[in-house]
């Protein structure tokens, strides 16, 4: 079915968002993640169109949709706050909906999911951003390291890799350019996409906002190693931990099932996630690791498993699904076993 575009001017935002489907369906509400778009689910909009009304907005300073500062001190919800929003424009409050999150996508969902449960028909969390925030935690529980919080946020971005970014850097040049982190961080090299997919997705993470307000956010410096703690706006320190908390969501009442779906080799959100401080000075990447006892890396996919036992412990519901020989982006490296779970967990056919 052919993708259209609208753009809702809300209470809060305006928002452009690729629809497809029969209007009159149930909705299923795609959320992507940090440094991408709408235009990251193409494929998987046309896959479920026959199923669902398929929606997928650009979060606020992505995309299309309209560029508004991002105070990260409300952690997710200037994203969970615009999407409903979105919903009460497009009056859909009173339709199944079913959310699915890629990467912050399934942060933000969640968040959604606790300050709105009885709108919520069923999860899927893909990929999902642990739920005590991105660095800076040690352990199930989501302990900080330090009392700062030091190691994540907006100052734990590579900076050349944000200057690239402001540059609207298309090129491979270096392992930090926008293309070259897309390619190996986003997916399990040497995936790629075809030449001309791969022009759309590049347009995408660089049509995000950067500087004040946006990505990657303010940073404070910190007595505590890596000498970086974070700030009260952006795009990272909504993610930081201390501002983002989604440990409410394992009491959320009523209880939608949830799919938890990741890539056995992800290396954005794991154990070891090369993105964290924890294991980058485990490596010896970065200099002065005080050591495991201090700042171990995050057990970000140990949080995320630990929060949703919680869940069923109370009478929820949840499948954790591994893709093999995959990375962060289980919808456009291995689409046949991702849709494959997703028609099974959503109870529809090819």
């Amino acid at each position: 079915m052919a993708i259209t575009t609208v753009r809702r001017r809300t209470l809060r935002l305006e928002t452009q968002v690729r629809c497809a489907g029969d209007a009159d369906a149930d909705i299923l509400l795609l959320i992507h993640g940090n440094a991408s778009s709408s235009v990251f689910f193409d494929e998987l909009i046309e896959a479920m169109a026959p199923h669902y009304r398929v929606l997928a907005p650009d979060l606020r300073g992505y995309g299309e949709s309209e560029a508004k500062p991002i105070d990260a001190r409300r952690g997710l919800r200037d994203f969970s706050d615009d999407l409903a929003a979105l919903v009460d424009d497009m009056e859909l409050g009173d339709r199944p909906l079913h959310l699915l999150g890629w990467s912050m996508g399934a942060g933000v969902a969640m968040q959604y999911a606790i300050d709105r449960p009885a709108q919520v028909a069923a999860l899927v969390l893909e990929s999902p951003l642990p739920p005590y925030g991105f660095g800076g935690t040690r352990d199930l529980g989501g302990t900080f390291c330090w009392p700062d919080r030091a190691g994540s946020g907006g100052g734990a971005a590579n900076p050349e890799y944000v200057a690239r970014l402001a540059a609207q850097d298309r090129s491979e040049e270096s392992p930090f350019s926008p293309r070259s982190v897309m390619n190996s961080f986003y997916v399990k090299p040497p995936f790629r996409v075809a030449p001309a997919r791969e022009e759309e997705l590049v347009s995408a993470v660089l049509a995000m906002r950067t500087g004040e307000g946006f990505y990657p956010g303010g940073a404070q410096p910190s007595e505590h190693w890596p000498y970086v703690a974070p700030g009260d706006d952006g795009i990272n320190n909504a993610m930081a931990p201390g501002h983002c908390d989604l440990s409410a969501f394992a009491d959320i009442r009523p209880r939608p099932p949830v799919l938890w779906v990741r890539g056995a080799d992800d290396q954005i959100v794991s154990d070891l996630s090369l993105l964290d401080f924890g294991t980058l000075g485990q490596l010896g990447a970065v200099p002065g690791w005080p050591g495991a006892e201090v700042y171990p890396p995050q057990p970000m996919v140990g949080q995320m498993r630990h929060l949703l036992h919680r869940y069923e412990e109370v009478g929820g519901r949840f499948r954790e699904v591994v893709i093999a020989d995959c990375g962060h982006s289980p919808h456009l490296e291995k689409p046949d076993a991702f849709l494959a779970a997703l028609r099974e967990f959503l109870q529809v056919g090819p």
